[in-house]
């Protein structure tokens, strides 16, 4: 199809104290669990994306080569002004191009949808999002969780773990 990744990630990228988790998540728990363990490929800003390259190109050209996009939900990207590229874009090629699934990750309580673009509400509406418990966070590293379990449900096939 095409494809390279099997997944782009998108995730808020201030470097606050309430990004940490966050970060340790994207570029730690998600490539064991997703990329050692159950054999997907995933893109990730600040890994994947190169320093020099025309970010923006970049995003569209990485975006344009995964098939799924994967968003996680925080109060800081909802919030966020500044880093809304990547999110427009990929909820641009997810809704109006009809070409990319997209699975969104709720790291933190969201509690009210208002404050969101009305895009991610209408996908939360139709789907529904993956919800991180705090549980979690004691034991990350198993892909048999029931979060884990949920996220390869909306992945890609491939070799899935026993």
């Amino acid at each position: 199809d095409g494809k390279i990744y099997d997944a782009y990630v998108i995730y808020p990228k201030n470097h606050t104290n309430e990004a940490n988790f966050v970060e340790y998540f994207v570029y730690q728990i998600m490539p064991d669990i997703l990329e050692n363990k159950c054999g997907y490929k995933l893109c990730i800003y600040g890994r994947d994306i190169y320093p020099g390259e025309d970010t923006a190109n970049a995003i569209e050209k990485r975006m344009q080569k995964s098939r799924r996009l994967i968003i996680l939900l925080t109060q800081q990207l909802i919030n966020s002004k500044e880093d809304a590229y990547d999110q427009h874009i990929a909820l641009y090629n997810a809704l109006i191009q009809n070409d990319t699934k997209v699975i969104l990750l709720e790291m933190e309580t969201i509690g009210a949808y208002g404050k969101l673009q009305e895009s991610l509400r209408f996908i939360i509406k139709q789907q529904g999002t993956i919800k991180w418990k705090e549980e979690n966070t004691v034991h990350p590293q198993s892909p048999n969780s029931k979060f884990w379990k949920q996220v390869r449900y909306h992945m890609p096939l491939t070799c899935w773990p026993s």
